[in-house]
């Protein structure tokens, strides 16, 4: 059979993308914070905010398992056609 897949993502990248992730959640909460307008016009945004982050994780989540379902329907459409292919002999003749 084929091998088992491999992680494509180093440490440093994964890192880097907690480290962004973070840096910016940061950065746009405390530009919340201070911006000079009313409480409840800050409530907003930082709902606006929290929506948004948990939406681009679901969106990640969704992605991540649709990629992950057709790779299954993949190595099992891929382990049936080997199957035919070993049990296939060019040879032998059907009628006689």
């Amino acid at each position: 059979m084929s091998a088992p897949m491999q992680n494509r993502t180093t440490a440093a990248y994964y890192i880097q993308a907690i480290l962004s992730f973070a840096l910016s959640g940061t950065a746009l909460a405390v530009g919340i914070a201070y911006l000079p307008v009313g409480g409840w016009t800050r409530a907003f945004l930082g709902i606006g905010l929290l929506y948004t982050v948990t939406s681009a994780f679901t969106l990640a989540k969704v992605i991540r398992d649709r990629h992950e379902s057709n790779e299954i329907v993949s190595r099992v459409d891929q382990a049936r056609l080997e199957k035919l292919l070993s049990e296939h002999d060019p040879f032998r003749a059907d009628g006689v």
